[in-house]
């Protein structure tokens, strides 16, 4: 069964960091494109950093510039490095896999609130 179980939300207060995991269980990271992506309250699931197979990396531009996205493969993790917080990150973010020959799975999300 697939399982990608996200960790590391928390309070943090304006202007500061937060590192966020996403621990793989029946699935390669390796083989999966990966991504995270948050819903804050009232508004729509957005965008925040993709890892494809092949390395390349995107970001939406809310996020450029403050956080950066990093694949662990021997951890089968992805982690989300987020710098520079502001009022706009709070959110629930989730981890996403994705296979072109199968289903996306998601994790249950972990909240981030940034206290401003």
């Amino acid at each position: 069964q697939v399982q990608l179980v996200e960790s590391g939300g928390g309070l943090v207060q304006a202007g500061g960091s937060m590192r966020l995991s996403c621990a793989a269980s029946g699935i390669s990271v390796a083989i999966y494109n990966m991504g995270w992506y948050r819903q804050a309250p009232g508004k729509q699931r957005e965008l925040v950093a993709t890892v494809l197979v092949g390395g390349r990396i995107n970001y939406g531009d809310s996020v450029k510039g403050r956080f950066t996205i990093s694949r662990d493969t021997d951890k089968n993790t992805i982690y989300l490095q987020m710098n520079s917080l502001n009022d706009v990150d709070t959110a629930v973010y989730y981890c996403n896999a994705q296979s072109p020959y199968a289903s996306s799975y998601w994790g249950q999300g972990t909240r981030v609130t940034v206290a401003s």
